[in-house]
This record gives C-alpha cells, structure tokens and sequence, in this order.
C-alpha cells in the first residue's frame, strides 16, 4: 500500500500546502467580516435606542401641548 501512494506524494505536498493557505485565509476572512457584522448590529441597536429615547421626548412635547390647548380652551 505505501508503495502505491508515494506516486502520488509529490502532487500531495504542495496541494496540501496550497489548501492550508486558502483554509488561513478563509478562518480570517471569517473573523473579520464576523467582527465587521457584530459593530454593524451594535452600531444599530445605538441607534434604535437614540431613536426611541428621541420618540418618547416627542410623545412627551405633544402631551404638553395638548395640556396647554386644553387649560386654554377652559379658560
């Protein structure tokens, strides 16, 4: 059997070597875009939560308007 594969071993070592580059190279291009996509979801939920402390400041002002409007109609 060992006389059958050293054929092929010269083939094998550089296809090997080649094959654990590209495996290198994909593990950091994983990584990356993993930590790329992790600050984009952070970056969004910053803003969702700005956006909804900005939506209850709004809710706030038209309750206080309306208050006004309303003491005003009274009086």
């Amino acid at each position: 059997m060992n006389g059958t594969f050293f054929p092929f071993l010269p083939f094998m070592i550089p296809f090997a070597g080649m094959l654990m580059v590209v495996i290198i190279v994909a593990i950091v291009f994983w990584f990356k875009a993993r930590e790329k996509e992790l600050q984009f979801h952070q970056d969004m939920r910053v803003r969702e939560m700005d956006h909804q402390r900005k939506m209850k400041e709004l809710e706030l002002e038209v309750e206080k308007v309306k208050a006004q409007q309303g003491s005003q109609r009274v009086a």
